[in-house]
């Protein structure tokens, strides 16, 4: 059974960091891609950042280009979403999802058929 969990949400202030993290069980290949998202209160869905595991390669939405970043230690687990200059803005419940099969391309266009529950994220000002 595929899993993901996310965690290291929480309650910061406007300029600071946090850093996501996105455990993942049952992976036994790497043709998959992990994938950040995050819904706030009255918003759609918005996609932010990607990380295709076969070529390590990630895309990140225009929105948090230069502030955000996706990374994972080598092979290991989790894939990681450090978030710097927080703003009140980017309060949302933030999940992680996976695309499985390799696909190429804008890895935020990949179907995400598997998601965590997400961790909610407040940046107060």
């Amino acid at each position: 059974q595929l899993r993901l969990v996310e965690s290291g949400g929480g309650l910061v202030r406007s300029g600071e960091s946090l850093t996501l993290s996105c455990v993942t069980s049952g992976f036994d290949f790497d043709d998959y891609t992990i994938g950040w998202f995050r819904e706030a209160p009255g918003k759609d869905q918005e996609g932010l950042s990607c990380l295709p595991i076969f070529t390590g390669q990630p895309n990140y939405a225009d929105s948090v280009k230069g502030r955000f970043t996706i990374s994972r230690d080598g092979a290991k687990n989790p894939v990681y979403l450090q978030m710097d200059n927080l703003k009140p803005e980017d309060t949302a419940v933030y999940y992680c999802a996976a695309a499985l099969r390799r696909q190429y391309g804008y890895c935020l266009s990949f179907p995400y058929t598997h998601w965590g529950r997400g961790t909610q994220v407040t940046v107060s000002s």
